[in-house]
């Protein structure tokens, strides 16, 4: 392991190094180089990784260094079959690290565990289904059905799956937006009416400001980088709001830009950087709005505008005098101490804010998994609505979501608490009666299993244990049900953890040429910007065919189970899969702007489905924006639990590290935070190590502190200096998950606060490498 630190650019020949690394590793370089050329085009496949739109120019280059190795290691030619689980037991395979239980290739055998051996053989294809059929028949209940879905599906796939589970009479739908950006569709849908962002990717080629709010682009949306890019070199100011120095906010080079690559060149993308502290990012925006009311209340004293839009206020919002009064109550000392930010740091953001006519502001997890992430965001939005920048070109509020269709599995109806206009649709269009009782999300889903209410656990695609919160407890909620099912096309940690009885059953991906009975079909997806375009796989398999040995599509293996559980009701699940053009056709009767979908898909580039508070439609109670008067929270850190330790206390984040996309690890490096050849790594102020006696370099355990009866902790954790606010610390997950708590979960939305852990550290004892080691 080397600890060095990175002096370049983001971008740049790193991330020409980087990703020529990753497909010489390949044994199918030539083929992975044309898939490429394919990614994110018109006819091509939508990149399998994260939900950034397109800006419509044309070139060959549509990918970035994340999205390289997404596609380099799906079209891998390792396969994982019966073979391969008959060499290894799942004792063994828990052993082994996530990066190599992903480096194994794809899964193209459906296979069943066999608890008495410890090994998983395989299994043809309808005794699969006729398995899973029994289980849930056999359920006393359809509520003790769990149906988890991955953002990474794509609508058809979503659609059908949320149309099988709610036919069989549950609306449990844990799904992987739980775990993120939960809190932002609450927030949006209180105060503007709609659970999405409001801006189009042309927006951000008029704004005059562009405000990111807990967020790492260059690693975590790496296309974003772009945009940012050619906004700061025509002007626009960017103001970055993040707990740690992330290079790629602060410069990058254009990988498309000759003249950058050849002469090392850079372009700034912050004009200004802030580092507030962990969960202080609602009072850096009360700060900026006290700003402005104070210098708003200065220009109409002398008799000069309102600085702030009142016809617009007046027209479409309600609330304004009362959050305003709340930030006159807000002391500056409560702001200051909360946000770990000065005054004037704060004050020369709300100018630059005033200064720009055209305001977009950004956000990510950093943001959304703290206990108040729903008051923080609506506090975003407050600023937003003072100054008419909801509905307006060039302007607007902007979540950025991961999965690359993530917004859209939510949009086309896994939602486990369905609108009763939802639900009349769905009944007109597929003729039958659906549940209304309201179903579980992520975490209610594993108390369920735990306590032994849920007994058969679904998954479409996803990496539930990896991605969920309390390691142990979710490993110990699956393996007491009856059945788990996972839909994959690679092996992971979740499929360790199998229940009484297991499935893993292989899916095509995104990137692979999906052949039906009516020829090769297209899947749609939707991105950040409710743009919903076509995605054709390219890569052909020897996969299908036969029965024994064959990857089948997400629809085909839905409409399996389907047919298998439920016969040809309350439709002909497997004439659906023959053309997805059927699939579509269903979808478009029950979701508003998918009328037409099947001719709108056909034009380059999808087409927009518009959204109602761009439109200053506002489908809230009141029928207008609503600011949200939120007093700021008592604490950061809970004083429960600071007073549970006489040690030094820390707030520490979970993190993707730059060699992963979520919980896929492609390799060892985090090159812009200079850390290469391992994970275990803690971030942490100078200051803060000088102060506990210990170096950099240093092994530490780390132990969560709630009022429970667990011990939560982790061991060997190698100490890294960082530009970060003394008291936070920062991990990679999942090693990192064990140490959070399944009920500290986000006010409103049930995130798990993530962002948010409150621990202890100490020299470590332990060296153990097994990275979900948790004591109780």
């Amino acid at each position: 392991m080397a600890i060095k630190k990175y002096t370049h650019a983001a971008g740049g020949w790193g991330a020409l190094v980087s990703t020529g690394k990753h497909l010489l590793k390949s044994e199918n370089v030539a083929k992975n180089i044309r898939n490429l050329m394919r990614t994110n085009q018109d006819k091509g496949f939508d990149c399998p990784g994260c939900a950034w739109g397109e800006d419509g120019e044309k070139g060959l280059f549509h990918f970035c260094e994340n999205g390289a190795k997404a596609v380099n290691w799906e079209g891998t030619s390792r396969r994982v079959d019966g073979t391969f689980f008959a060499a290894h037991s799942v004792k063994w395979l828990r052993k082994q690290s996530d990066y190599y239980l992903e480096y194994q290739g794809r899964l193209n055998q459906p296979v069943r565990y066999n608890a008495d051996t410890d090994h998983y053989e395989a299994i043809n294809w309808d005794d699969a289904f006729a398995l899973i059929a029994k289980h849930l028949k056999q359920l006393e209940s359809p509520n003790q059905a769990e149906f988890y879905t991955s953002g990474r599906a794509s609508n058809e796939a979503a659609f059908l799956y949320q149309l099988f589970a709610r036919s069989v009479g549950t609306n449990n739908f844990p799904d992987c937006s739980n775990m993120c950006h939960e809190a932002t569709s609450v927030a949006l849908a209180q105060a503007i009416g709609i659970g999405k962002g409001t801006t189009r990717m042309d927006d951000f080629a008029k704004s005059d400001a562009i405000f990111l709010f807990g967020q790492n682009p260059a690693t975590n949306h790496p296309r974003m980088m772009d945009t940012l890019y050619k906004a700061s070199r025509r002007g626009a100011s960017i103001v970055s709001f993040n707990n740690l120095k992330e290079r790629g906010l602060e410069r990058f080079t254009n990988p498309q830009n000759k003249i950058e690559m050849i002469t090392n060149g850079s372009t700034p993308i912050s004009g200004h950087y802030f580092t507030p502290k962990l969960g202080g990012d609602m009072a850096a925006v009360r700060g900026m709005v006290k700003a402005l009311y104070a210098f708003d209340k200065k220009e109409r004293s002398q008799g000069r505008d309102s600085i702030f839009d009142h016809a617009y206020i007046e027209k479409h919002t309600n609330g304004m005098q009362t959050y305003l009064d709340q930030v006159d109550a807000t002391s500056w000392s409560e702001i200051i101490e909360q946000s770990g930010l000065t005054q004037q740091q704060l004050e020369t953001a709300a100018e630059t804010y005033r200064k720009a006519e055209r305001v977009i502001i950004t956000w990510a997890m950093g943001i959304t998994q703290h206990k108040h992430s729903v008051n923080t965001i609506q506090e975003m939005v407050n600023l937003q609505l003072l100054f008419g920048q909801i509905g307006k070109e060039g302007a607007g509020v902007c979540p950025i979501r991961g999965h690359s269709n993530v917004q859209g599995d939510r949009t086309v109806g896994i939602n486990e608490r369905p609108s009763a206009s939802f639900l009349a649709k769905l009944e007109a269009a597929a003729g039958f009666k659906a549940p209304t009782k309201p179903g579980h999300n992520v975490v209610e889903s594993i108390k369920s299993m735990l306590a032994g209410e849920s007994k058969v656990f679904i998954g479409l695609g996803g990496n539930f244990v990896s991605a969920t919160p309390d390691t142990r407890l979710t490993q110990q909620a699956l393996e007491s049900c009856n059945l788990t099912v996972n839909i994959a096309t690679k092996l992971n940690r979740t499929h360790l953890s199998p229940g009484k009885d297991s499935l893993i059953l292989p899916c095509l991906g995104r990137t692979d040429v999906d052949w039906q009975k009516n020829g090769q079909q297209c899947v749609t997806v939707e991105d950040s910007f409710s743009m919903v375009h076509a995605s054709y796989g390219a890569v052909e398999h020897d996969v299908q065919s036969n029965d024994q040995g064959e990857m089948r599509s997400e629809p085909a293996i839905i409409a399996g189970m389907a047919q298998a559980t439920l016969g040809s009701s309350p439709i002909d699940w497997l004439s659906l899969i023959e053309d997805y053009d059927r699939i579509r056709s269903l979808i478009e009767k029950v979701i508003p702007g998918f009328e037409g979908v099947n001719d709108k898909i056909k034009q380059p580039g999808g087409f927009y489905l518009g959204n109602s508070a761009r439109d200053n439609n506002w489908q809230t109670k009141s029928g207008k924006a609503e600011f949200n008067a939120h007093s700021l929270p008592t604490h950061l850190q809970p004083a429960a639990l600071r007073k549970m330790s006489d040690q030094a206390v820390f707030v520490l984040q979970t993190m993707r590290s730059h060699d992963q996309y979520n919980t896929t690890v492609y390799g060892f490096d985090d090159r812009y935070r200079g850390v290469f050849g391992e994970r275990k790594v803690l971030f942490m102020n100078k200051k803060d190590i000088q102060n506990m006696g210990m170096q950099a370099g240093d092994r530490v355990d780390i132990q969560s502190l709630y009022a429970d009866e667990y011990q939560r902790e982790i061991y060997g954790f190698k100490l890294v200096e960082y530009e970060i606010p003394e008291g936070n610390i920062a991990a990679y997950f999942p090693e990192a998950n064990p140490l959070v708590a399944l009920h500290d979960s986000g006010d409103l939305s049930d995130t798990p606060v993530s962002k948010a852990i409150v621990v202890t550290l100490k020299l470590s004892e332990k060296t153990s490498e097994n990275i979900n080691v948790v004591s109780y």
